[in-house]
């Protein structure tokens, strides 16, 4: 498997050792005034700020200065800010990408390496102002969320297993309402230290039965989870906060609806209470979107993961098969597994037999549980036939640093110790017709390498 964490020949020659930036007439000093703090202020003070989760805030010098070489670490590595993806394959144009560019990451450097000096201070740009951690993120683009759905509280023991706790809440809608966005957190900035994740499934009486096509028997209805209904309304996850569904698209909440919680907890060392919250954007009223998206799990194991067998001291590859029974659109790639996973990886392989890599994330963190959404221009129009390849690679040796016993035999199951080994991806399904007139305006991309295997 490739392994690679930083991309392009710059990224490459900085991790070179002993390799630094080097200032003189023609390149003078990065400066934090006028070079970093407008890097900062675009890419990291969303989270590392006062009020936050992070553990420190990164808003002004005297608050970075302290962190500049672990700063340059991390930004070497990709680990911030958090995108794994390998950025020499598959699909890069990405709606909510927040990664740095090559350019940005050797700008830090250069800093770093040349004392971290704050510069003139009247090259400050402006203190970029957030909304407090109270607000909404949609907020800004759709103003207040039209429901805001809560569920009961409970406190987390300082010590003591993991908890998982599935209350139900009812939607509070007395006709057919199309969602176009939601948006779901913690309670409290507290609350995020002990919730690993938050399910949100959609339980309501669907007409006509079945609403996924992917999941109508077999090992696709494995894959979906079992929710050949509607399914689940949406996952939060450190690194994933909310899904805007495209134009013309949507999720449907009928009357009698109901939320059913899964908030999958853990003991962080002092007791905690606290609730989930999710925040719903409606269509207005009479407005409907033709499509219709399900948020579908599509496992790397059959039989969603029966098959997850981790020997010890060992990397494990792990694959399955997903065969769509009608056009669809892809609209991201979320890789979900825990503290053994490695990488993950989704392809397509089309009717006509040529596969195309559509991502790869090859530096998975359990710590960023990362959402990958594609650009309007850039999500996989795929026809019917199509088979999704997930394959996932589980790193059950000493050399993996989050590893909690590299002796341990390791298999499918809840607890953040075990493993899991599956992908969320927000499917919208369209019709033949639909699916024949985007082909004939778009020539499907194909790589390289897509190209290559279909001459040999």
């Amino acid at each position: 498997m490739r392994d690679v964490v930083c991309t392009g020949a710059l990224s490459a020659l900085l991790m070179l050792p002993g390799v630094t930036w080097a200032a003189d007439a023609a390149n003078p000093p990065v400066t934090f005034a006028k070079e970093i703090a407008p890097i900062l202020q675009e890419r990291c003070q969303e989270c590392h700020r006062k009020g936050t989760a992070a553990p420190m805030s990164l808003m002004s010098y005297e608050e970075t200065r302290p962190w500049a070489k672990s700063i340059r670490q991390r930004v070497i590595t990709r680990n911030m800010p958090p995108w794994h993806l390998d950025k020499t394959v598959g699909i890069q144009h990405f709606q909510n990408d927040r990664s740095l560019t090559d350019a940005q990451i050797a700008t830090i450097v250069g800093w770093v390496d040349s004392g971290a000096p704050l510069g003139d201070p009247k090259d400050m740009p402006p203190p970029k102002q957030w909304p407090d951690d109270e607000g909404w993120q949609l907020a800004k683009l759709y103003g207040p969320p039209d429901v805001v759905l809560k569920s009961e509280p409970y406190t987390m023991p300082a010590h003591g297993q993991d908890v998982w706790f599935r209350p139900l809440t009812e939607v509070p809608i007395t006709e057919a309402r199309w969602v176009r966005a939601v948006e779901m957190r913690p309670g409290t900035t507290a609350g995020r230290k002990i919730m690993h994740h938050v399910l949100a499934r959609l339980v309501q009486e669907e007409p006509g039965g079945r609403a996924n096509p992917s999941a109508a028997g077999g090992d696709d209805a494995a894959a979906a989870g079992g929710m050949a209904g509607a399914g689940l309304l949406m996952e939060w996850a450190i690194g994933k906060n909310y899904d805007i569904y495209r134009p013309n698209t949507g999720k449907l909440l009928l009357p009698g609806s109901h939320i059913w919680w899964e908030m999958h907890l853990h003991a962080v060392g002092e007791p905690i209470r606290d609730h989930a919250e999710l925040a719903v954007y409606f269509y207005p009223k009479g407005e409907e979107p033709k499509y219709r998206t399900y948020l579908t799990l599509f496992g790397a194991t059959a039989n969603f993961g029966s098959r997850l067998d981790i020997a010890p001291n060992t990397v494990a590859v792990t694959q399955a098969f997903h065969v769509l029974r009608q056009p669809a659109r892809l609209e991201n790639f979320q890789p979900h597994m825990h503290l053994r996973g490695k990488a993950m990886s989704l392809e397509a392989i089309l009717p006509d037999g040529t596969t195309r890599m559509l991502s790869y994330v090859n530096n998975f963190n359990f710590n960023w549980m990362n959402n990958y959404i594609y650009a309007d221009d850039a999500a996989p129009v795929l026809p019917k036939g199509t088979i999704l390849h997930v394959t996932a690679w589980h790193d059950n040796t000493r050399a993996n640093p989050n590893n909690p016993d590299p002796d341990q035999w390791v298999g499918y199951g809840d607890r953040t110790v075990d493993e899991m080994a599956h992908a969320w991806v927000n499917v919208t399904y369209i019709s033949e017709a639909d699916y024949n007139e985007w082909a004939a305006q778009h020539k499907p991309v194909r790589s390289v390498a897509d190209a290559a295997r279909t001459r040999q």
